[in-house]
């Protein structure tokens, strides 16, 4: 810490937060506060790149049709609209194919080989999936039709005999950076034609916040080359977006620079409620327009979709509480398993993310599609719930996903089986403590220090999520100005000192049964993180309270 203190000069805090990312000396910081394309991994160190451009090649030298062909997600759908955008702006023989939810499920479905082979298509690649299709690759291989796999979930034993993988988390893929997100591997292909073909710059980084907004929707760790992606993509969505971003922006009213969490919390559900309520293709049709009239109806029935998907998740999210209300015995457990024959297999993966919010433990949410038992589960910090899936494969036709977000398909008869099962492994491999939410503070903060110079440096900072969070600060022995008040019962708006410090304002959403403790008018502890405040074009850095206790307690 010394050492960055030295030669960064700046406060002590900020020298403790790059500490915990990792950030020892100067060169590193610089990286860090400066990110840019010098940054950018070189693509041919991926498995397998090569012989993907070759087949590339050589379907363009011979006339093949291509299909591109990807996952109904926002990852899938930006991935599939960035490459196919890239190719199709090189060579006219090209098609894309999003399988639909609820008709083909998810990954490679024979039913969209059989559609590809009656189109005369003789290489697919797929993004975003794949790697676990070798079933419905062999099949494809029958039909004559070849594919490259650029994907980013982890591999079985059963590898897909493809012409090229492009996937960093191969066991014996050099590729030094293993999250990237679906998309982003799509882009590496893109990075890599490019430098081989010397393709002009700014075609290669069109759709660079397409790549940014995978990123940031997925939940992949926005740290090494993710967060060069992301800070480049935000870059581009503020100055010169893809138009698809620019009319979601707008319908959405939002009027400020984008964010990673306007990707995640404004854009994303509304590219992911294509998917969810009807058919995700409309969702690269409208990431692929250019025309102003086209665009609007297209984010107009994206926008509608999403209202359509909130009232859905809004009804299961309040019956699924109340089960869990009227379930003692399945509260006691140590994970969560809910069945509904009726539920909406779009919805299932958001309510099972509010009943893991609410209860804290690895949660699980099923309904029945095409007669078989289809869902989602959700994790808490610290469990691989990939992990708990996989040991259950023998009771599961598919699962697949990442450390905190899966699906699965299973038998109707299985089901049973399956939570028992599914309950134990949970139960007998999590840690108690990872059963209670906790809030990881990066420093100790003085009020005195929150200034515009701190904020300013702050944002340096970002982008922020998974692996470079938003910094979570607590300050001791605050007290209350006599400002403070409850807000609704329920929230407590802020206004407290800390012995010479100038007053800081905040609000703690939920927090309204600690109020007590403010209105004591007795020193207490706070732990927050900082944003602007931006009203009637009067900014000022407040606090959003995430917790609070009596001075020298724990929080």
């Amino acid at each position: 810490m010394r050492v960055l203190y030295e030669s960064l000069r700046i406060h002590p805090a900020f020298c403790e937060i790059l500490t915990q990312r990792g950030i020892y000396n100067f060169e590193q910081a610089e990286a860090f506060f400066r990110p840019g394309e010098s940054q950018l991994i070189d693509p041919f160190l991926m498995k397998d790149m090569q012989l993907a451009l070759d087949r590339i090649a050589l379907a363009m030298s011979r006339g093949e049709h291509i299909m591109f062909y990807g996952d109904y997600d926002v990852d899938g759908t930006t991935a599939v609209a960035t490459t196919f955008n890239f190719f199709r702006q090189l060579y006219p023989q090209v098609s894309f194919y999003i399988p639909h939810r609820y008709r083909e499920g998810y990954g490679i479905s024979e039913q969209a080989i059989d559609q590809a082979a009656e189109q005369n298509v003789q290489l697919i690649i797929s993004l975003d999936c794949g790697i676990k299709s070798a079933v419905q690759i062999a099949y494809a291989a029958t039909k004559g039709i070849d594919f490259i796999i650029c994907d980013h979930h982890l591999p079985d034993n059963d590898i897909p005999k493809a012409v090229a993988i492009l996937n960093p988390k191969q066991s014996d893929c050099p590729y030094p950076f293993k999250d990237l997100s679906g998309c982003g591997i799509g882009f590496k292909l893109i990075q890599a034609w490019g430098m081989q073909h010397n393709v002009p710059h700014e075609l290669v980084f069109k759709n660079i916040d397409l790549v940014a907004t995978s990123i940031a929707a997925d939940i992949v760790p926005i740290t090494g080359e993710n967060r060069t992606l992301t800070y480049l993509g935000l870059e581009k969505a503020n100055s010169n977006p893809t138009p698809a971003l620019a009319i979601l922006k707008k319908i959405s009213n939002l009027d400020k620079p984008f964010t990673v969490s306007d990707l995640v919390f404004v854009i994303a559900p509304r590219v992911n409620a294509a998917g969810r309520m009807d058919d995700a293709r409309k969702a690269v049709e409208l990431f692929l327009e250019e025309d102003p009239a086209r665009l609007q109806a297209l984010a107009e029935a994206l926008h509608s979709d999403n209202f359509d998907r909130k009232a859905v998740d809004k009804q299961m999210t309040e019956e699924a509480l109340q089960i869990m209300t009227e379930d003692l015995e399945q509260r006691e457990k140590s994970s969560t398993v809910l069945f509904r024959a009726y539920w909406h297999k779009g919805v299932v993966g958001i309510v099972a993310s509010r009943l893991m919010d609410h209860f804290y433990r690895p949660t699980v949410i099923l309904t029945e599609s095409n007669g078989k038992i289809a869902g989602s589960a959700r994790s808490v910090m610290g469990f691989n719930i990939y992990e708990a899936l996989h040991a259950c494969r023998d009771l599961l036709e598919t699962y697949g996903g990442h450390f905190y977000a899966a699906g699965m398909t299973m038998k109707p008869e299985l089901l049973e089986e399956f939570i028992l099962k599914f309950e134990e492994v949970v139960s007998q491999t999590i840690a108690p403590e990872m059963l209670t939410p906790e809030i990881e503070i990066d420093a100790t903060l003085p009020l005195q220090a929150i200034t515009s110079r701190f904020y300013h440096i702050l944002q340096q900072l970002e982008p922020f999520g998974p692996g470079n969070m938003r910094p979570v600060f607590i300050s001791r022995n605050v007290t209350d100005t006599g400002f403070s008040k409850l807000v609704k019962d329920s929230h407590i708006k802020f206004h407290i000192y800390q012995q010479t410090s100038a007053p800081v304002s905040g609000i703690g959403f939920g927090l309204g049964h600690k109020y007590p403790i403010v209105h004591s008018g007795q020193p207490f502890d706070i732990v927050y993180t900082l944003y602007e405040n931006d009203w009637n074009g009067q900014r000022s850095i407040e606090m959003k309270v995430l917790d609070i206790s009596p001075a020298g307690s724990q929080c």
